[in-house]
């Protein structure tokens, strides 16, 4: 009773189908739709890929923003003093002056 039921309604669907399909105007236009959707340049599956490639892209910009703040800042801090140079310059190249010793001390961590 169900297959008998189910065949039907395929019987019915294909009759309804079959026709529109026959017309060459709609077959064209399906095959362009699929040709645009899967076979394209610029198909669906390209363009969720250029979108997550655009996405990460911004991240970065973001973050290089940032960063390009925070060394401005850090810039204008050196440029303000030669206190601050000095520091800097001791902090993170290890210069010295002629007179003194520099000892680096490394924590491990256990």
């Amino acid at each position: 009773m169900i297959y008998f039921y189910r065949n039907k309604k395929i019987k019915r669907f294909w009759n309804i189908i079959f026709p529109v399909l026959k017309n060459k105007y709609v077959l064209t236009l399906i095959i362009f739709f699929l040709w645009i959707l899967l076979f394209d340049r610029n198909n669906l599956i390209e363009r969720h890929r250029n979108l997550k490639k655009l996405h990460k892209l911004e991240k970065q910009k973001e973050s290089y923003i940032e960063r390009i703040q925070k060394n401005k800042k850090q810039l204008e801090e050196l440029k303000s003093s030669n206190e601050n140079l000095e520091k800097f310059a001791r902090e993170q190249y290890f210069m010295k002056k002629e007179d003194e010793d520099i000892f680096i001390v490394i924590e491990e961590e256990m």
